[in-house]
């Protein structure tokens, strides 16, 4: 799957070659002159400035792809690595939030519980998911997954794509605080293994809400920060046009996670991002999922639960020579 109607400003060379592309495919087949050649030639001048382009992209770059209206969404890898999804709704104690989709499926003929943050593709959609930024009983939704999950000894996995929690009027009337805080404080201890992939955009509390996991893994071409690029150029310059700025000195791409013990895992994406081929995307996040729950159910749960306490425990702690 790919769009080539929504163009980043550094992927322009490369759509300029594949329309080239399609024009001589178009002309050798209306005219049934023999151009292979020529095709053959574009074809591995695409490869090229493919490997160019996305194997030497910025933070600010993947940030951008992160953010990719064609990207993958959470039903979206639901409905390719799953199968009998049974979307559950309510916190049980003031209403729907449709940011947050969750319920059990089966993983290969395994019962779990899947629980994503869901944003629109298009305006009426992004309203319905307020654009992918969850209110507190959307994080009470969750919570109440997690417990059934724990109830039917059924393994979690949470699917991370949120600029942040929604900071309006009505959600910190609601506490959006103390839900996020309560989650963090019982996910810590939930007795069932749990895989957290961030899939996109991994925006502060927002994401944490739903990120306390035994492994936390990280798509390739995403982020997870405790800011915004924009956010914090407008506070540190003053300027949210320094963004690109901000992505560099937040290191917050998958590699300085990793080296910081941030994520554990980086999921290779299809080249050029998971909105050019989501079928592909999907089989390597399967993947990821099912190596992370076949390592976890060797655990004892007292091995499991110890395991993550300490991995947040140490989270940040550096040492100077």
């Amino acid at each position: 799957m790919e769009d080539v109607t929504y163009t980043l400003e550094f992927e322009k060379p490369l759509r300029e070659l594949e329309k080239q592309l399609i024009t001589l495919r178009t002309v050798s087949d209306e005219s049934k002159v023999d151009v292979s050649n020529e095709i053959a030639a574009i074809e591995q001048k695409i490869e090229n400035t493919k490997a160019e382009i996305y194997l030497n992209l910025t933070a600010w770059q993947r940030v951008q792809l992160s953010r990719h209206p064609k990207r993958p969404y959470s039903l979206d890898y639901i409905g390719l690595i799953f199968t009998d999804f049974e979307e559950l709704h309510g916190d049980r104690r003031f209403r729907e939030d449709a940011a947050i989709v969750g319920g059990p499926a089966f993983l290969d003929g395994k019962p779990v519980m899947v629980i994503g943050q869901q944003k629109g593709r298009n305006t009426r959609d992004n309203l319905k998911r307020n654009f992918g930024c969850p209110h507190p009983e959307g994080y009470r939704k969750a919570m109440r997954l997690m417990e059934m999950a724990e109830k039917f000894k059924m393994p979690v996995i949470t699917l991370i794509d949120t600029p942040g929690a929604y900071p309006g009027i009505g959600a910190e009337e609601r506490h959006v605080a103390e839900a996020i805080a309560v989650n963090i404080r019982d996910m810590s201890a939930l007795k069932v293994p749990i895989v957290t992939i961030v899939i996109g955009e991994g925006g502060s509390g927002g994401a944490l809400g739903m990120a306390v996991a035994d492994e936390v893994m990280i798509m390739e071409n995403s982020y997870y920060s405790v800011i915004s690029p924009e956010g914090c150029a407008a506070i540190l310059w003053k300027d949210r046009a320094a963004a690109p700025k901000a992505a560099d000195a937040l290191r917050f791409s998958p590699e300085h996670l990793k080296t910081f013990k941030v994520v554990d895992r980086i999921i290779k994406e299809p080249l050029g991002g998971a909105h050019r081929d989501h079928e592909a995307a999907a089989k390597n996040l399967k993947e990821a999922i099912t190596d992370s729950l076949s390592i976890m159910e060797k655990k004892s749960l007292k091995k499991l639960l110890d395991d993550r306490y300490n991995k947040f425990r140490n989270l940040g702690i550096f040492a100077e020579a």
